[in-house]
């Protein structure tokens, strides 16, 4: 299989023939386009998301806390602790894990989250040091929000820039070949996109604006992104893609690998499905964020997009357009 999350089409027969067990604590469980599993605790529900850092060697404890806590706001979950799994390959330095953890605390320090536990192994298993986390937010039940909120015609937004992560990991981890083609402070400047992954505090904004459905965007870009909100959600989007916004570093470093900047990983972005667009992104920029509506929920369960005047059903996603950059060679 290619390298990347494994196809939805074959996610879903692994779901389909081996999680068949249901508990009735469980309000939300697995599926394609949905970032967390919800636990029912009475008046209040528990929202759990787990995720992995494979495609980047630096700064990888700070993006694996964001990560983790980007999908459990998508519910309207504030994040409030985390468990931190980190497996090294033999040689690792006490450095190298020292370091890590720094960035784990630095992560959780401006989220106001606790580290709660975790594991931590060296092994010849693997080849570069590799860390997941799962972590846990606290909502009212009556407060989720959850794809079966969305209505016809309702608006989608699009928070900041598409691919913000992907710019920084290649930034970060392929200075080696950026340095031909940039300045520093050009590299410097992408870099710096890490210190904008995270969306906690859209994601509180538009739960209390009264979101119907919110999306963190990440393996397979903002088209992805898209294509998973439209399966979760069973309705159709029509988005016009010439209105997403692309920060200038992303499209020159892109150009470099040959990468199309809607399918790079982008923890940053957001997709929102709101009834009321126009007020959403305005209390948003009164917050400092940048969002745009890009298009509208619509009948059927069909993703539709256009791009210069023409319209196409959009694909599913495929591997991250970013291990284009890992693996690149001249």
């Amino acid at each position: 299989m290619n390298i990347g999350k494994i196809p939805n089409d074959l996610l879903e027969k692994l779901l389909y023939k081996n999680i068949g067990k249901k508990r009735p604590e469980v309000l939300i469980g697995p599926g394609i386009g949905k970032d967390c599993g919800v636990i029912d605790f009475g008046d209040d529900v528990c929202v759990v998301s787990t995720d992995p850092i494979t495609g980047a060697v630096h700064k990888i404890g700070y993006l694996a806390i964001h990560i983790s806590c980007n999908d459990v706001v998508t519910t309207g979950a504030k994040p409030i602790g985390a468990m931190v799994t980190i497996i090294a390959p033999v040689n690792t330095q006490y450095e190298e894990i020292q370091s890590i953890m720094e960035d784990v605390n630095l992560a959780a320090n401006e989220l106001d989250l606790e580290i709660i536990g975790g594991h931590t192994e060296v092994t010849p298993a693997v080849n570069q040091v590799l860390i997941s986390v799962t972590a846990l937010g606290k909502i009212a039940k009556k407060q989720l929000v959850h794809p079966g909120k969305v209505q016809i015609g309702d608006d989608i937004l699009v928070t900041k820039k598409a691919g913000l992560e992907g710019t920084a990991i290649i930034a970060m981890d392929r200075r080696d070949i950026l340095t031909r083609y940039f300045s520093q402070d050009f590299i410097n400047r992408a870099s710096r996109f890490i210190e904008e992954i995270s969306v906690v505090k859209e994601g509180l904004l538009a739960s209390e604006f009264g979101a119907h459905a919110m999306h963190d965007v990440t393996e397979g870009g903002i088209l992805g992104a898209l294509w998973e909100m439209s399966k979760a959600m069973n309705k159709g989007l029509a988005v016009d893609i010439d209105k997403i916004p692309i920060s200038k570093e992303t499209r020159e470093i892109c150009k470099i690998f040959d990468i199309n900047p809607l399918r790079l990983i982008s923890s940053g972005s957001m997709i929102i499905i709101s009834p009321e667009g126009e007020k959403l992104s305005k209390e948003l920029s009164k917050a400092g964020i940048l969002a745009t509506i890009i298009g509208k929920v619509v009948e059927g369960n069909t993703p539709l997009v256009f791009q210069n005047g023409e319209k196409y059903v959009l694909d599913p996603p495929r591997s991250d357009e970013l291990y284009k950059a890992i693996n690149y060679r001249e």
